[in-house]
């Protein structure tokens, strides 16, 4: 199913590293015809690293939709009952984040949102970027697998020899696996080789 006319959210979590290769897949779902509602966490807010700044992160993605982010949960709550969206997707999701989500924790906008959207029973869809996705977090990206409606942008070791724990989806499978979600099937293979 396309994504043309969708009402997409798309949530951003703290995982500044990878913001770079998001981008260009926020663009492309623009250019595909999707409505994008941009969320973001408190960590993406307010935090500035050696990959930009908060306030920087918050200006390029409001001028990429047009929209300002949800960046409280009371502002994203609605996305559930009032405003639904067609697909969440959180790209990049933390471990930490991982574990929040997998564990019904909701203490971000993102979370809120994704929570919301699976209330509705539509697809939501991660693109992880953790460090312990073959350590402890290993057993909630499982749980996470293995729920309903939870999609996973295909994903592999970003670095085997240096960190043998890390793993990071390949964003630029994102659209496809949206694509995939809205039909209700997870795009294979979902485990891939890093590049």
């Amino acid at each position: 199913m396309k994504v043309n006319g969708k009402h997409i959210g798309f949530g951003l979590t703290g995982s500044h590293c990878t913001y770079e290769a998001v981008f260009p897949q926020i663009k492309r779902l623009i250019d595909e015809g999707a409505k994008v509602t941009p969320f973001v966490t408190y960590t993406v807010q307010s935090t500035n690293t050696r990959f930009g700044e908060g306030e920087e992160w918050l200006q390029k993605i409001t001028e990429l939709t047009g929209i300002e982010p949800v960046n409280s949960i009371v502002k994203a709550e609605p996305f559930g009952p009032k405003t639904p969206l067609d697909c969440m997707i959180i790209a990049p999701l933390t471990g930490n984040s991982i574990s929040k989500f997998a564990n019904a924790m909701t203490d971000s906008p993102v979370l809120m949102a994704a929570k919301a959207t699976m209330r509705n029973q539509s697809p939501v869809v991660l693109g992880i970027s953790t460090n312990d996705g073959l350590g402890l977090n290993g057993v909630n990206i499982m749980k996470l697998m293995a729920a309903k409606n939870i999609y996973f942008v295909p994903f592999g070791q970003d670095d085997p020899v240096h960190k043998q724990n890390s793993l990071v989806a390949h964003m630029d499978y994102l659209l496809e696996t949206v694509e995939a979600a809205l039909e209700g099937k997870q795009l294979q293979p979902v485990l891939r080789t890093n590049r």
